[in-house]
């Protein structure tokens, strides 16, 4: 609904979209830094040619317009406050059924990090991909933090450069602790490590210029 004005205003550049799947499920883990990425991480699926199914907080869905867009695309709520498996449930029945789902696991596009580098993770991605053994793919973009974010200058500059890029895929199992049991912890700061590294990569190459505007 969204998505084709957010096509032609930005200059987008897509790399390892082909490291989506034709078919069958995946996890995509994404950095959180504007409220710009979810329609950036989205478009990124869609050029894979998948359709995304994205774990989004359950504000969201209380706005009446923005929820009946959510829950006309079977996004998935997440109850922060209350907590439960709720969203993990339902994540793992989309899976199930071989769809891409989405997640942020900083949980926030808040960050106190001055480099706009992604901050601690939370562990419900990791935890889904041990529950249901589907791997993680990292994604991560850069540029909507100067569009659209909760403070901060903000700039709707037309042809503005969003960027965004994956890793090679990551498999949780193999942070196994000498007991068996999975280091859930271990494993999603290995998996917010990998995000890091894209996003300070994107950062470097990203023409400077377009950060004045």
């Amino acid at each position: 609904m969204l998505l084709p004005p957010f096509q032609l205003w930005f200059n987008w550049r897509f790399e390892g979209h082909e490291r989506i799947p034709r078919t069958g499920p995946l996890i995509v883990a994404g950095n959180h830094l504007s409220y710009l990425d979810p329609f950036a991480h989205g478009y990124f699926v869609v050029k894979a040619g998948r359709r995304p199914r994205f774990l989004a907080k359950r504000e969201l869905f209380e706005n009446p317009f923005v929820g009946m867009v959510l829950r006309g695309a079977h996004q998935i709520p997440v109850d922060r406050i209350r907590g439960g498996t709720q969203a993990l449930d339902a994540a793992a029945a989309a899976l199930a059924e071989g769809e891409v789902v989405v997640i942020y696991p900083e949980g926030t596009s808040v960050t106190a990090n001055p480099d706009f580098s992604p901050g601690p993770g939370k562990t419900g991605a990791v935890r889904l991909s041990l529950q249901t053994g589907v791997p993680i793919l990292p994604v991560a973009t850069w540029g909507g933090q100067d569009v659209w974010r909760r403070s901060g200058k903000q700039s709707l500059a037309f042809g503005r450069p969003i960027w965004l890029r994956s890793g090679e895929l990551f498999d949780p199992r193999a942070h196994v602790a000498a007991a068996g049991e999975p280091d859930v912890r271990g494993a999603t700061d290995a998996l917010m490590t990998r995000l890091t590294d894209l996003v300070r990569d994107l950062s470097r190459e990203y023409p400077a210029g377009w950060h004045a505007r």
